[in-house]
Formats: structure tokens, sequence, C-alpha cells
């Protein structure tokens, strides 16, 4: 069964008392991704576990908005949002979300007479228009090269890379 947002994610925030530690460990784990080390967990008893990358980068970015002092909010993928939730998270208005939703660019299902959006898909969309936006400006900037119009090179390398 799909959860809702006031279901089991939960938030949380820097403590007062403890933004320089938080700085701290930030630095550290930069450290270590820069230098391509894994990570390890280490248990009061001694016992090491290795953290898998994708959950090493889940903790470095976590720390790095716990430094900066903002708040992170956990919730799992398959959270059903409100239509408003939905447009915040995306960054548009709420009328926007729902042309898309009307449009058919992004699923939804039907709560009695209110839509509710699960956080994959949007997640889902909102990539797909990130890599839309990219190839057009990719195709803009190879344009533009090719009409003299910009002293820029473009390269089949800058394209690998994403930039």
């Amino acid at each position: 069964m799909p959860r809702t947002m006031n279901g089991p994610g939960r938030t949380y925030l820097p403590g007062a008392d403890s933004p320089q530690q938080l700085e701290d460990i930030l630095a550290e784990l930069e450290r270590e991704f820069r230098a391509g080390q894994s990570m390890r967990l280490v248990s009061a008893a001694g016992q090491e576990i290795e953290l898998p990358g994708d959950l090493f980068d889940v903790l470095r970015r976590v720390a790095e908005f716990l430094a900066a002092g903002q708040g992170v909010t956990v919730v799992p993928t398959d959270t059903q949002l409100t239509t408003q939730e939905a447009a915040d998270f995306i960054g548009v208005s709420r009328p926007t979300l729902v042309k898309y939703l009307d449009s058919g660019a992004l699923s939804y299902d039907t709560v009695g007479r209110h839509r509710r959006v699960m956080l994959a898909d949007l997640v889902s969309f909102q990539e797909r228009i990130r890599a839309e936006r990219q190839a057009a400006l990719r195709q803009l900037a190879r344009h533009n090269q090719q009409s003299g119009m910009l002293d820029l090179v473009y390269t089949a390398e800058a394209e690998a890379d994403g930039s």
C-alpha cells in the first residue's frame, strides 16, 4: 500500500549545538569521497561494516545539508504526494503541475476526488525533463558553433561528460 507524506517519512534538523561537528564530519566525508576510499562504520565493540557507495553518497549529502543549516526529509519512493507537495518538490506552481497531469506527462492516481502522485514517478519525470533540457542545450550549442555564432568548441567528449 502506498504511503502518504504524513506517513513514515522523517525530517532531520541540524542541532544548534553541533554546527562545527557537522562541518568536520562533512569535511572528512568529502576527503574520503575525493580519495575514492570506501567508508566503514565501526560499532562500539569495534565491528566494522563497509558502506556501499550509494549509502556513502546519501550520508555525504545529508551531512552537506545539515552542515549548511538545512533540514533533510527522508521518505520512501512509494510515497504518494498531494498535487501541492508534488509541485513544491519539483519547484513549479500547483496549476503547472496539474497541466502536466492533465497532459499525461506525469502519471497519477485518484483517491476519491483527489489526485496523488507517486514520488518515484515524480523523480523519473524530473530526471526526464532534466535530460531533455540538457539535450536541447547541447543541440543549441552545436548549432551556434556550426553557424559561427559562438567561439566555443563543441566536442564529443564534452557531450559524454554531460557538459
